[in-house]
Parts: structure tokens; C-alpha cells; sequence
């Protein structure tokens, strides 16, 4: 217990006032009639009888009530448990990442979690989450013990990549409601590659009380994985040597110079090996050629054959789709053959290409059906045949798509076909006297995506652009803008399917893009998007999402969806089926999916390569982060701040007690009153 203000306790010295008031009573004499004084004696009466306390009950409630109202005003307060108020919460966080595979780490990290969980109070509130490629919350804060050790009883170690920085963020956005303390148990092996790229991401708030469980002891063990596969998605000739080979990356981890034998399998068999030689924590390249596969879906995986520490990354597998080339078709404008022309090389040249372009003028596509083609191309076309284009608008509706770019005749248009717009204004940079350059790309987008650009802008920094149109982008996704902010390159999903708009022309007589060798690269990634060959096959990572229909139309107009996990299992229900609009891929393996479009897709799923380094975070990062200077295993809170107790104000309850007091006293006092008046 203590008091707030405790200079208030010197009113403690008016408790003497009803001691004075009780002994403070004059000696009362009543007048007698006597006929005579001389037979009286002089005498001398005691006041001892005045001096005593009377009334005892009267005084000790005066007594009771001015002692009450000074306490009242030193606001007392008596400390308490935070938990006593507002019930302190443990938390349980099991890390079920890809790393936690290696050895017994999952088995002694949930072992232990298991035994975190039977030594809590039984009525302390608990809740169980797993941190893998994302923070799953499994439980809501209760206290049955059965359902918190079946929750935790049924986490099973994931592909997935762990982040503490978004166990940090989910803490912070926790805090926002729960107020009380909360214990967070972490049991992990505290993986160094789990922390995010800002320390800050990882910070806690402040009634949190973090506890370290680390399960990764001892020496790191040494670890090599095929860290990367560079393999064609598509191949239509195995006997192409430019297309028709496999590169994979060997990566040691704490690992000496030693020679690994790599074999490549295809279909669950060896289709060669190859020794390498990787030198002390470095990589070498392995390299297979040709390819030597069937036709259809080809499941691949190049893996190492010598054991390690951590065999589940010793493989990284991917698909590769044997198909005939593909047919483009590339409608232009009567007279004009030097676009086709452009596109035709730069489509050969691509290095990941397996099609063939067929070039014929607008006039001559009466009567032809866009199905046959795995996209369209539409170049400078002045108009379309009716026919044509309503049936190119079904062909893109049902998922296929086109490119569009209009070339040196866009003002001639009155609407642009399949786009639903028409030019506003055109842009002639030659005649204005300076030719436009590409000012921003958006590499984030499929037709143009580039991993690292380079300080040129992708390559587009010396593009020159003569003649551009003026569209308004309405509901479209601007992939690159000119110097001057007018859209030169618009994406726009249609249904199941995509329409790209090149505001310029593929010739160079609108803009020299033709010329330059970032052309090829753009036919190269825009054909494989606009075909869909990339979302067919080839590999992805884990938590990677894979898009099953448009959002643009109503959900399961097309047609259900179906997936089948590494596992065989159907993730996706009945109803899920019908209206999921993406899947996010959480197993390693090969996946298998029937898109809405109808199309059918084996993906190949890898984990996260960061997983493969088991090394730890130091020692003095754990105690940074938990607040400790001890070895990590115990930890305080991240920030000293709130205390561990709450004061729980009693001036109000001392306050109804001289109330009560003083209404005893009035009443009391009142009935003494007439007595007192007749004392002799």
C-alpha cells in the first residue's frame, strides 16, 4: 500500500480536535432556593467526573471520520499484479519454417512449446500461432488446455520462409487491443535470414515480455542446396542447343571445398550426372544439355546425390512443357510488312521463344478463327472486318489476349478495337522538333518485368518516340509513361483475358524502339505473357500466388477451377472452386491446375532458398531484441515501460466510509443530545 500524497497525512493531527471537544465541558451548577447558608460547610467538589471521556461510541466515530477524510485526501492506492487487472496473456509462437526441418529441430522446439504450455496457471489465457511463410493464428486467448495442446499438436513443419519482422508487425497490431501483458514464447532455431532488412520491423511493443527458445545448438552444420535453375518453361525442339539446356547453381553454406556429384532427373529418372567442384561457403555452376524430353508436362528436378546436414533442399524442381511452336498471328495494315517484319526477328531471336508468327493484312481475316493462335497482333490496323473482331472480342473474353499498337494511323480511328476507346489527341514530336524518350517503366508489370533494371531504365532510357497517341487509361494499368506523362504502354485485363495498348507503332518510323535491343526482350516477355506459357509450367516459389481467373467478370462465368497439391490433395473446396480468384502455393512439389479458361498448368514449387543457411543470429542480436544481456535463452521485456503492477485507487472507498461515518455520528450525536441537556 502506499499514498499518492502523502503530505496530506499531517492532517492527522486534527484527530485531537474531538478528544478536545469530549474533554472541553464546563462544570454545570444549578441554583438551589435555601432559606440559609450558615449551616453549610465550604467545600471544595472534585471536576474529576468532567475530565473523563463520555459517549465513547459518539467520539469514536468523530474520532473515525476526521482520520477517514485526511486518508481520503493522501490518496491511498495499493499495487496489484498487471495480471490481477487485466489478465496476462501467453503467447506461443512455434516457427514451422522450411529451415526447421534440418535434423530434430521441429521435434524439439514443439516438444518444448508442448511443455511451456502444461507449466502455465491453469486460469492464464494462452494462445497458440505458427510462424512459417506467414503468422497463422490458430487460437483465439483461452484457457483450455485440451484445445491450446491440440492446436499445437497439429502444426507440421512448412515450405515457408519465416519473418520476423512480421511476427513484430502482428505483435504491434495486437497490442492496439489487448492492453494487458502479454508472454511471448518464441521457440524457433532462430534462423539468421528470418530477420528482416530493418532492425526496427522486429521491434515489440512495450507490454510485451519476449522469451527466447532457441532449438539450433552447437556448431552450424555445413549444407549445400541447389540454390537456382535456369531451365526453359517451354521447349518445342530438344535438339536445339541454345534452348535446349539446364544451368542449376550449387551454394555451400559453412561448407569446405568438396566435389559434388548433380544428377538431373526427368520424370523420376536420371537423365545425367555431372561433377562439380564447389569451392570453401561459395557456388558453381552445372550445366546440363540437351534436354532430352517428351511431349507434355515434363516433371524435372536437378538435385545433389551426397548427403548433408539438411537433405530436404538438396533438389529444386521445375516443368518443362514440350509443344509444337505456337502460332502468332500478326494482322497489320494493307502495304505495310515493316512492322511483321521487326516483331517476326525479335521473336525468333528471344531465347525462351517457342513460336511462329503469321503475318497477313486486316483484310484478309474475314473468315479466320483467332483460336488456333496463341495471341493476336494488331499493328497500325485502320479497321477490322465485323466479323472478325466480334469474334476476337469472344477469343479474349474467354482468356486469350492481344497486343495492340496503333501505329501512325491513330488519329485516323474513331474507336480503338477491343479496347472500348478512342484516341483523344496524338502527340508528332517531329514535327514540335524533338523526339520523346520513355520516361518511367513499370517492371513490376508482366510484359515489361525485369528482376534488376539497370541505370538506363531497363534498357528504355534511349528510346526515341516520333509519334504517339493520346488515351485515356480509364480502368487500364500504365506500364510506361513518356518524358511528357503521356501513356505509352497500357495494360488492361478484358474478361479471362489481357489487352496490351502500344500507343506508338512497331516500325521505326513512329519511334527507333525496333532498333534497340531491349525490342527483343519486350516481344520476348510480352509474347510469353500474352500466350499465358509462363503460368503453365516452369517453377515458383513457396507463398507465391498463382492467378486462377479474371476479377473483371463475374466470378465463375468460365468455368470451375481444380487444383491438385504435391500431396494429391484438392486445397480448394467444391464452392472455393467456383469463386477462388487466386491460390497461393504453400507445399514444395509439383502442383497441378486446370485453369477457368480450361487451360491445365504443372508448376514446380521450390522453398525459399534463404532457408537453406542454417546459420544463426548472434548472440548479442537475440539480446538486443529480447532485451537481455544474458545468453538469449531468457529475456526481459524489449523496453523498460509499463510496470509489472497496477495501482488500484482506495480514496473512493475511504471517502463512502466517512460518509457512512459521518451520518452515524449526526444520528448519534442527535440522541445524546437531550441526555446531556439534563446532567447535574
Amino acid at each position: 500500500m502506499g499514498f499518492l500524497a502523502p503530505w496530506f497525512l499531517g492532517g492527522i493531527a486534527a484527530l485531537g480536535i474531538p478528544v478536545f471537544v469530549h474533554l472541553l465541558r464546563k462544570h454545570i451548577t444549578i441554583p438551589r432556593p435555601v432559606s440559609s447558608l450558615m449551616f453549610f460547610e465550604r467545600g471544595t467538589q472534585s471536576s474529576t467526573r468532567h475530565r473523563k471521556l463520555r459517549y465513547l461510541l459518539l467520539f469514536a466515530l468523530r474520532f473515525a471520520l476526521v482520520l477517514l477524510v485526511v486518508l481520503a485526501f493522501a490518496d491511498p492506492f495499493v499495487k496489484r499484479p498487471a495480471a490481477d487487472v487485466n489478465g496476462r496473456l501467453l503467447l506461443i509462437v512455434l516457427d514451422n519454417s522450411f529451415s526447421m526441418r534440418a535434423g530434430s529441430r521441429f521435434a524439439d522446439a514443439k516438444q518444448q512449446a508442448l511443455a511451456a504450455l502444461a507449466a502455465k496457471p491453469r486460469d492464464e489465457k494462452a494462445q497458440i500461432m505458427a510462424l512459417g511463410g506467414q503468422l497463422d493464428v490458430l487460437t483465439q486467448p483461452i484457457t483450455d488446455e485440451a484445445q491450446l495442446r491440440a492446436a499445437l499438436e497439429s502444426i507440421q513443419p512448412g515450405d515457408g520462409h519465416a519473418d520476423f519482422g512480421e511476427l513484430g508487425g502482428a505483435l504491434r497490431t495486437m497490442a492496439e487491443t489487448v492492453h494487458g501483458p502479454i508472454d511471448l514464447a518464441l521457440f524457433s532455431d532462430m534462423q539468421r535470414t528470418a530477420m528482416p532488412a530493418n532492425f526496427a520491423d522486429m521491434a515489440l511493443p512495450g507490454n510485451v515480455k519476449l522469451a527466447l527458445h532457441p532449438v539450433a545448438k552447437g556448431a552450424v552444420p555445413p549444407n549445400w542446396t541447389i540454390e537456382s535453375v535456369n531451365a526453359p518453361a517451354d521447349l518445342p525442339d530438344p535438339k536445339d542447343r541454345k534452348r535446349s539446356r539446364v544451368e542449376a547453381v550449387v551454394a555451400g553454406f559453412g561448407t569446405p571445398v568438396e566435389v559434388k556429384t548433380v544428377s538431373l532427373v526427368v520424370n523420376g529418372k536420371i537423365a545425367a550426372t555431372r561433377k562439380v567442384n564447389v569451392p570453401a561457403n561459395g557456388r558453381a555452376t552445372v550445366e546440363f544439355a540437351p534436354l532430352d524430353v517428351g511431349y507434355g508436362f515434363n516433371r524435372c528436378a536437378v538435385r545433389i546425390d551426397d548427403t548433408d546436414a539438411f537433405p530436404a533442399d538438396d533438389a529444386s524442381v521445375f516443368v518443362v512443357r514440350r509443344a509444337d511452336p505456337e502460332r502468332v498471328l500478326f494482322v497489320h495494315r494493307a502495304g505495310e510488312a515493316r512492322s511483321a517484319t521487326y516483331f517476326g526477328a525479335a521473336l525468333a531471336a528471344a531465347a525462351q521463344g517457342s513460336f511462329v508468327l503469321q503475318s497477313m493484312a486486316a483484310e484478309e481475316t474475314q473468315n479466320l478463327d483467332p483460336a488456333k493462335f496463341a495471341f493476336v497482333v494488331l499493328s497500325d490496323t485502320a479497321g477490322l472486318p465485323s466479323v472478325f473482331e466480334h469474334t476476337l472480342a469472344q477469343y479474349v473474353a474467354k482468356g486469350d489476349s492481344v497486343l495492340i499498337a496503333l501505329g501512325a494511323n491513330a488519329a485516323r480511328r474513331k474507336q480503338i478495337p477491343l479496347w472500348g476507346a478512342s484516341v483523344k489527341d496524338v502527340r508528332d514530336y517531329v514535327r514540335d522538333g524533338n523526339a520523346a524518350h520513355v520516361g518511367q517503366v513499370d517492371f513490376t508489370d508482366s510484359a515489361l518485368e525485369q528482376a534488376q533494371p539497370g541505370r538506363d531504365n531497363g534498357g528504355w532510357a534511349e528510346v526515341k518516340v516520333f509519334y504517339a497517341a493520346v488515351v485515356d487509361p480509364g480502368q487500364a494499368r500504365v506500364a510506361a509513361w513518356l518524358t511528357d506523362g503521356t501513356p505509352l504502354l497500357l495494360d488492361r485485363q478484358i474478361g479471362e483475358g489481357h489487352a496490351l495498348l502500344l500507343t506508338s507503332g512497331l516500325d521505326n518510323l513512329t519511334n527507333d524502339l525496333p532498333l534497340h535491343p531491349v525490342f527483343v526482350a519486350f516481344v520476348d516477355r510480352a509474347a510469353r505473357y500474352l500466350s499465358g506459357s509462363e503460368r503453365l509450367s516452369g517453377s515458383r516459389l513457396v507463398d507465391s500466388f498463382v492467378a486462377l481467373r479474371s476479377g473483371t467478370e463475374p466470378i465463375g462465368i468460365v468455368g470451375n477451377v481444380e487444383v491438385i497439391d504435391p500431396d494429391g490433395r484438392r486445397p480448394l473446396s467444391l464452392s472455393e472452386a467456383r469463386t477462388a480468384q487466386s491460390i497461393r502455393l504453400r507445399r514444395a512439389g509439383y502442383y497441378q491446375i486446370r485453369f477457368a479458361n480450361g487451360q491445365d498448368a504443372v508448376i514446380g514449387v521450390n522453398p525459399d532458398r534463404r532457408e537453406s543457411d542454417l546459420a544463426p543470429i548472434s548472440e548479442d542480436v537475440l539480446a538486443l531484441w529480447s532485451g537481455s544481456s544474458g545468453n538469449g535463452t531468457t529475456s526481459t521485456a524489449t523496453a523498460p515501460a509499463t510496470e509489472n503492477f497496477q495501482r488500484a485507487q482506495l480514496w473512493w472507498w475511504v471517502m463512502l466510509l466517512a460518509l457512512a461515518a459521518a451520518a452515524a455520528e449526526t444520528a448519534l450525536a442527535s440522541g445524546y443530545l437531550g441526555t446531556q441537556r439534563e446532567e447535574v
